[in-house]
């Protein structure tokens, strides 16, 4: 909902405001601070009805100026309450206090009352006020003898209760105070009786008592109890319909317009007979009709002329039908057509007073004025209308117009002021209107001014007046804006003129832009425990603060820590049931608001099933009925009925059955000889409820078994027996004491008589059998109540021996790499002694061909089930390269035979493993170090290493370069093509059967890991140490020089004697070595930058051996032959160089 809020001086308009506003020529008033007639402006019901315990409080209040005087009549007589001490008059009003003492009678004040209000200008007087007290009469003390009536006949229980002012409210209850139940059968009328289409036996069971309740009083007056004697036959006739009331087939009714209609038809009969209603020549008035107390009352809201007509009510039942004709009239108590209303006139101007007035039949009309009747030979008459011509100062009056027939009157006070006045602004001056866009809004000018002034709008000060359009003028000096836009804000000047001068007032209006929910909540259910978020965000005028508030069921909401408020939402955490409802969120500026309302519905487990109650008991069933709990809005989708029994487990619950959700009484199936009691959960969407309540318990009577032994099967536990096994009953199917199980057996196709045997276990062992002969075997189960049914006849079979024949001439053919093909003549199938499993083969790997490669010999199995004469099987998963052995057996379940002869066979050479391990580091932006080692399996003979390298990340696609290394090479060092690309390497063994499994890395980014993997001279050890060194080298010979210069230089300066440094030693951490040209033994600074330098093209390892070449290795890879040529070649001017530029001979130079 939206609603649009006034404000004061800053505000649209206020409430009052806007009811004139709709009127287009409504009363005229004149400003209370002018001289004027009184006008009535308050004054008590013209039937009033009051309590006695109370005090009378007449009403009569006016406003006129100067303030008015006022006196009552009653009963048409002037009436002195100056001499009543029991009565006063309230000041500054003429409202009359009427007050009594213990033991005086309100009654003397009953009677007709009319106040009069006057001043120096006129009379006022009000309606005819009709005072009553009220009664609640006490009933009249009767005897009721019990009434006797056949059984099926119709019965009126009389209420005729006293009569009470007002009428009391009538019921019926019996001698415990409940009510009588009401249906079609029993029902009271509209004058309090107490009606029974036809009478039932058990209508005797209660008394019937009549109660008035007189609401004035707050008192209930009952009735003496009736009570029934019903007199029963053998068979009670049927009977066609009568009516009760309405007696006869026709009656009539009248109703006074905008009144009620109530019609009522209450029909005899056996069956009881239905009622229904229609209207002769016309359709009943859906929107106005109602039916009540079973079709039996017809109600017809605010009646009008056209409900008049012919209303047929007919009572129908299988015997017959009889109608009802109603025929309604309408009368109406006068009611205006024209009401006259006030007339203001300047000097010398004329004027009309109008009465008008309709009612049925036709009202008469009679004037007064001052109060008193008009006499007409003074005034110019016209009809209904009086005339005023050239009305002069002094002549103001109060005229009355009095219309009555004989169902009421009307009365209406009409003032005839004649002044001289200038127009006058009534309003506040330069009113500030905030409204919000494309809203219609109306500003206020309210003016006085006789003779009646002209008025105008204006906008910004400039134009024509304002009419039309969007914009509309009313008389009463408010201008209407249909629909405000932001091009109307501005200033509006409102001119009230007339010949004796003129007045303006302005009214400034802003408009704004309304305030809106522009996210809204929405309807959401939440289970209970969790959490619950509605939205709220507002979008308003920037100029205008908007409060948020919520509500819940309309009633302000208490934050508390569950619930969170901020500035687009509310969130509740923990839901339980109490957060159900409604919520309101309302955005509220200063003069408009919008408001959107969510609910929240909160799902929860249902409540356990109550009441468990069992019926319907049987040999092996039950009847279970239980009330179903609360469903925590999630409807109960099924119920699970669950039981206990005292006898196998006691105390454990376990599941018996599940039922949709829909029912409540179900039949439960039983086992016998079980001492049962159930409980049932209800189970909805959000989960399953707490138990119930136990129900009572209920005991099944014992049966034979019904169910076999399942698992039947008989085997052999030795060479000379049979075990018979078989799952045992579970313990509802022992359906009773002492089970037992009868076990059968025989040999098969033997034709011999059962063997048979009795045990209470699960198992029977048969001695003395032949080896692995079959046998015929059954079972059945019994207790104290019988024997079940007996099982099928299943075989099984005796024990198994070890079998006596090996397979012989095992051979192997085909022998590659990974797997061979076994092939041996089969056995004689009576030789395996028991049932034929496998042939077995056991294998073990004896030693690898590869030189130096030492394996664990471990013996393994693999079963090839054929009954082929020529058996044969493909033995998979062997290790290329190796020695192995091997030997069959034939197996039966139980036993292994003798084996077969052993055959020893050579795998071929395969391709190699992967190598154990491959890394890659990266010391300069454009070498790559890599190293491996060996596979752990060769399979065969290493001839060497492939390594093939691409690059993964370069713009331009390029095809892969492969590399060949030696077989005892686990080192390399490649040089990059292009330091900004990233390579995938790829790394194999290989054998002379080709490449093995690839090991792939992909080398650091120089980026990143390239400068993580590079070295970082200042951390290293040795130039930790190094600098060390020579910090203490310069600390000594600063300390020596400091001596010899405090001797004062007597002793000779010593030469010094350049020593040669050792040769540097350009090994790498992990033992590798790289190419160095001949600026790598220069000083430290020349190292640090040779770090980042580039290797020489004629250094690369790739030249001396790549593609295949043969190129010059010592055992760890390295290049021996360039290293000692590299080393010749510089070994002298590395020296010098290296001496020449020595820290250490320039701190001796500084000695």
């Amino acid at each position: 909902q939206r609603d649009m809020l006034g404000q004061g001086v800053h505000v649209a308009l206020t409430p009052v405001l806007f009811l004139l506003l709709w009127q287009e020529a409504g009363p005229i008033e004149v400003p209370l601070d002018l001289k004027q007639p009184p006008t009535i402006i308050k004054q008590s019901v013209k039937d009033y009805i009051v309590d006695p315990r109370d005090n009378i409080i007449i009403e009569c209040e006016a406003k006129g100026n100067p303030t008015p005087t006022f006196l009552w009549r009653k009963n048409g007589k002037f009436f002195n309450f100056g001499n009543d001490p029991r009565v006063t008059m309230q000041k500054h009003s003429g409202t009359l206090k009427i007050g009594f003492r213990p033991g005086e009678r309100p009654e003397d004040y009953e009677g007709e009352y009319q106040c009069f209000a006057s001043n120096d200008h006129g009379v006022a007087m009000s309606n005819k006020i009709l005072l009553r007290v009220s009664k609640a009469p006490l009933w009249p003390k009767e005897i009721l003898e019990p009434r006797v009536v056949t059984e099926g006949s119709p019965l009126i229980l009389p209420c005729n209760p006293p009569p009470g002012l007002p009428p009391p409210q009538i019921f019926w209850m019996d001698s415990n105070m409940n009510p009588i139940p009401q249906n079609e059968r029993v029902s009271m009328g509209q004058n309090g009786d107490l009606y029974f289409s036809n009478v039932h036996l058990q209508d005797a069971e209660r008394d019937y008592s009549c109660n008035a309740r007189f609401n004035f009083t707050h008192t209930i007056q009952q009735k003496n109890p009736f009570s029934l004697r019903v007199q029963t036959s053998r068979r009670v006739a049927e009977s066609r319909p009568s009516f009760l009331t309405p007696s006869g087939i026709q009656s009539s009714k009248m109703v006074l317009r905008d009144q009620e209609l109530l019609l009522e038809c209450i029909a005899a009969g056996l069956p009881t007979p239905s009622i229904t209603w229609f209207k002769k020549g016309a359709e009943l008035p859906a929107k106005k009709v109602k039916f009540e107390n079973n079709n039996k009352v017809l109600r017809v809201l605010s009646v009008s002329e056209e409900d008049a007509g012919d209303y047929v009510c007919t009572a129908n039942n299988n015997v017959g039908m009889i109608r009802h004709t109603i025929s309604v009239d309408v009368k109406a108590a006068p009611y205006w057509l024209d009401k006259p209303t006030n007339l203001i006139l300047a000097p010398d101007e004329g004027g009309r007073l109008v009465c008008r007035a309709n009612g049925k039949p036709k009202p008469t009309i009679q004037w007064f004025v001052d109060g008193e009747p008009l006499e007409v030979r003074h005034r110019e008459m016209l009809g209904d209308t009086i005339i005023f011509r050239s009305v002069e100062i002094g002549s103001s009056a109060v005229y009355q117009c009095n219309a009555s027939n004989q169902h009421g009157y009307l009365l209406a006070n009409a003032f005839v002021s004649v002044l001289d006045l200038s127009p006058m602004m009534l309003g506040p001056k330069n009113q500030l209107i905030q409204v919000i866009e494309n809203n219609r809004t109306f500003l206020d000018c309210p003016f006085f001014g006789s003779p009646l002034p002209e008025h105008r709008w204006f906008k910004n000060g400039q134009g024509s007046g304002l009419d039309g359009g969007h914009y509309r003028t009313y008389l009463n000096g408010s201008l209407e804006i249909k629909r405000t836009r932001r091009e109307d804000e501005g200033t509006y000047t409102c001119v009230a003129s007339n010949m004796l001068g003129k007045a303006e007032n302005q009214v400034h209006l802003e408009v704004k832009e309304p305030t809106r929910i522009v996210q809204a909540p929405v309807h959401q259910s939440a289970v209970r425990g969790t959490t619950a978020r509605f939205d709220c965000k507002v979008n308003s005028d920037p100029t205008l603060p908007v409060t948020v508030t919520w509500t819940k069921d309309d009633k302000p909401l208490d934050l508390r820590w569950r619930l969170k408020k901020d500035k687009d939402s509310l969130t509740i955490s923990n839901i339980n049931e109490g957060d159900a409802g409604t919520y309101t969120c309302m955005a509220k500026s200063a003069i408009d608001q919008d408001s959107v309302s969510a609910r929240l519905t909160v799902l929860g487990r249902p409540d356990p099933p109550m009441d468990l109650d069992l019926s319907d008991p049987a040999a092996r069933s039950v009847r279970l009925t239980w009330i179903p709990g609360n469903d925590h809005n999630s409807p109960i989708t099924g119920f699970l009925v669950q039981f206990e029994e005292d006898r196998w487990e006691p105390g454990r619950w376990q599941n018996l059955t599940s039922f949709s959700g829909d029912l409540n009484s179900v039949v439960l199936q039983l086992s016998p000889y079980v001492n049962y009691q159930f409980r049932v959960i209800a189970i909805n969407s959000v989960g399953q409820s707490d138990p119930s309540q136990p129900s009572p318990r209920y005991k099944t009577s014992g049966a034979a078994p019904d169910a076999i032994p399942r698992g039947l099967r008989g085997w052999g536990t030795r060479n000379d027996n049979m075990e018979i096994t078989w799952e045992p009953l579970q313990d509802l199917e022992r359906n009773g004491p002492n089970l037992q199980y009868h076990v059968w057996w025989r040999r098969k196709d033997s034709g011999e008589q059962w063997d048979s045997g009795t045990t209470p276990s699960s198992n029977y062992v048969v001695q003395n059998t032949d080896t692995y002969v079959p046998y015929e075997i059954r079972i059945q189960a019994s207790n104290e109540f019988g024997s079940g049914p007996e099982s099928n006849v299943v075989i099984g079979y005796s024990g198994e021996d070890k079998p006596t024949e090996p397979p012989r001439q095992l051979q192997v053919s085909n022998v590659d790499s990974t797997k061979a093909q076994v092939k041996w003549k089969a056995v004689n199938m009576s030789s395996i002694r028991g049932e034929f499993k496998e042939y077995r083969l056991y294998y073990s790997r004896k030693s690898s061909l590869v030189p130096g490669l030492v394996v664990k010999e471990e013996t393994k199995n693999k079963g090839f089930y054929t009954t082929a004469d020529e058996p044969s099987g493909i033995l998979t998963g062997l290790v290329p390269f190796s020695k192995y052995k091997m030997s069959m057996v034939v197996a039966n379940n139980r036993f292994e035979g003798p084996p077969s002869n052993m055959v020893e066979f050579t795998t071929r050479e395969g391709v190699p493993d992967a190598p154990k391990f491959f890394k890659i580091n990266r010391r300069t932006l454009d070498t790559l170090y890599l190293e491996w080692d060996r596979p752990l399996e060769p399979n065969g003979i290493l001839i060497g290493y492939k390594l093939e390298y691409q690059a993964v990340n370069s713009s331009r696609p390029s095809s892969p370069t492969i590399l060949t290394i030696p077989h005892n090479v686990t080192k390399h060092t490649l040089r990059l093509p292009d330091r900004s690309t990233r390579y995938k390497l790829f790394l194999s063994a290989l054998t002379q059967q080709g490449s093995g499994e690839v090991f792939a890395e992909e080398s650091p980014h120089f980026s990143n890991e390239a400068y993580i993997d590079q070295v970082d001279i200042a951390t290293q050890g040795w130039f930790i140490g190094l600098m060390c060194a020579i910090a203490l080298i310069i600390l000594i010979l600063l300390i020596v020089c400091f001596i010899k210069r405090s001797r004062g230089g007597k002793y000779p300066v010593r030469d010094k004697k350049d020593l040669p440094l050792d040769p540097v030693d350009h090994k790498d951490q992990d033992g590798s070595f790289d190419y160095h040209s001949d600026e790598d033994n220069k000083p430290l600074q020349g190292s640090q930058t040779s770090l980042d330098g580039n290797v020489k093209e004629s250094d690369d390892s790739l030249v001396d051996y790549g593609d295949g070449g043969d190129g010059q290795f010592n055992e760890d890879g390295s290049f021996i032959g360039q290293y000692t040529v590299k080393k010749d070649k510089d070994e002298t001017e590395g020296n010098e160089s290296s001496e020449a530029t020595s820290p250490v001979n320039a701190i001796y130079s500084l000695a």
